[in-house]
């Protein structure tokens, strides 16, 4: 036999380098920014050796008809989408991971992104954004990430974005296995992972096959309402985070974090918040070709000058039946403040109502009181696989949404129980398959 060209020893190379992180980590634990996930997670994605680099394409598309057909809802045609390149490379004894994603939402869902009850964040022309979930930025993330192992089963890592996400949280929800088939965001979302865009971000990480302690420097104001641009100026990596995670068996993985964001809306500059959360991310096969991704997660807000926690609760899974069948579901509790909501704060004695800027009815509270509103949702969604594209798969869906807001809140939405739907087609990469390579320590695990 002749011997390997260098083109064939570059590719074997790369080849080599594809199945898994250092300490033999399944490529599959890989969640956004530097975040993990259970090991047994179903990646959809494009996977092949350049040279001596591997290259991964991962994107997700939906096309939606989305209805929040009440006083304060809204009826939309767009598309929630992403497109993610990762490129890896052995270098000096560790690997080398760049990393590019984009998304097309502020064309295709527009600046004020789209109809969501009960969701809040950002702003849009100097007001805030209620009832509608704002779209992602164009770059999400530009960074590189480098991994070396010091021992048998002890690494080191250094993540460095100009555009990326913090140790803060779980995996951000348009990442997330359980969530994986569901266009809507979470309505506790910016108590949970909303800081997954970042205008810069430096973390340092030390880990071992089962447990990541990782800490962040970052800055802490979210994006504004301009999509295209980067949004360092006046700001400096002004705030801090630190994360715990443990992966105890291939089936889990458990995350706890605290961070300090300075100053996060640019329309209260004056407040910043600590937020903390927990959760705990489950998958398993299920049945002869489906799979089941589930989550539980936990997080919590302080403002400045705010003695209590504001909290939210999240369990959602995606039950994936067989090869064309697919049930997802989410449960959410979340406790807003009246800023958080289409309120208008008056000291009127008389409860008279006036007329919200999307044209719903806004309910009157005392500008003094900072008790929460307790909100909860409830969505049911089924997809059905109708063909290949392109190697990858388009989906037809259909979700349900039954939202839960308190009788105070009843005038401005006009029921208690406000109620959405959407219908969608899901675009995809199919299921990457690759051949894992044994790492050369005799005790790492291999998926």
């Amino acid at each position: 036999m002749s011997a390997p060209s260098d083109t064939d020893t570059a590719s074997m190379s790369g080849m080599s380098s594809m199945g898994s992180e250092p300490l033999g980590i399944p490529m599959q634990r890989m969640g956004s920014g530097t975040s993990w996930v259970p090991d047994v997670t179903t990646m959809h994605a494009s996977l092949i050796p350049v040279g001596g680099w591997s290259v991964m394409l991962h994107g997700l598309a939906f096309v939606q008809y989305d209805n929040q057909g009440t006083r304060r809802g809204d009826r939309q045609f767009g598309s929630v989408n992403w497109g993610m390149l990762v490129a890896g490379h052995l270098l000096a004894g560790g690997r080398l991971n760049l990393r590019g994603m984009m998304s097309a939402e502020a064309l295709t869902v527009g600046a004020r992104g789209y109809p969501l009850l009960l969701q809040s964040g950002e702003s849009y022309r100097g007001q805030p954004l209620y009832d509608r979930q704002h779209p992602h930025d164009l770059f999400m993330e530009l960074a590189a990430m480098y991994d070396h192992a010091v021992g048998d089963n002890l690494a080191v890592s250094l993540y460095a974005a100009p555009v990326g996400e913090p140790a803060i949280g779980p995996v951000a929800f348009p990442h997330r296995p359980s969530a994986a088939n569901d266009p809507l965001a979470p309505i506790g979302h910016h108590w949970q992972d909303a800081t997954h865009i970042s205008f810069g971000v430096i973390t340092g990480g030390i880990y071992t096959r089962t447990v990541r302690l990782e800490g962040s420097i970052f800055n802490g104001r979210e994006p504004d309402q301009i999509r295209t641009n980067f949004d360092f100026k006046g700001r400096s990596l002004d705030s801090y985070a630190g994360r715990l995670t443990v992966n105890p068996s291939e089936s889990w993985s458990l995350s706890g974090s605290y961070a300090y964001l300075k100053s996060p809306e640019q329309l209260r500059p004056e407040e910043s918040v600590h937020r903390i959360s927990a959760s705990a991310l489950y998958g398993r096969p299920f049945g002869v070709s489906g799979n089941l991704a589930s989550a539980f997660i936990y997080g919590a807000n302080k403002h400045a000058g705010q003695t209590s926690l504001s909290n939210s609760l999240l369990a959602e899974s995606n039950l994936v039946i067989d090869q064309r069948n697919t049930v997802f579901g989410r449960a959410e509790f979340v406790q807003k403040g009246p800023e958080d909501l289409p309120t208008s704060s008056t000291t009127t004695a008389a409860p008279a109502l006036a007329q919200g800027a999307a044209g719903g009815i806004l309910a009157m509270v005392d500008p003094s009181s900072s008790s929460p509103y307790n909100l909860g949702e409830m969505t049911l969604g089924y997809v059905r696989e109708v063909t290949s594209v392109y190697g990858g798969s388009l989906g037809l869906g259909v979700a349900g949404t039954v939202n839960m807001v308190p009788s105070t809140l009843k005038a401005t939405y006009g029921t208690r129980v406000p109620l959405g739907a959407t219908v969608f087609l899901r675009l995809r990469p199919g299921t990457m398959h690759m051949r894992m390579h044994a790492p050369t320590n005799a005790h790492a695990k291999v998926n």
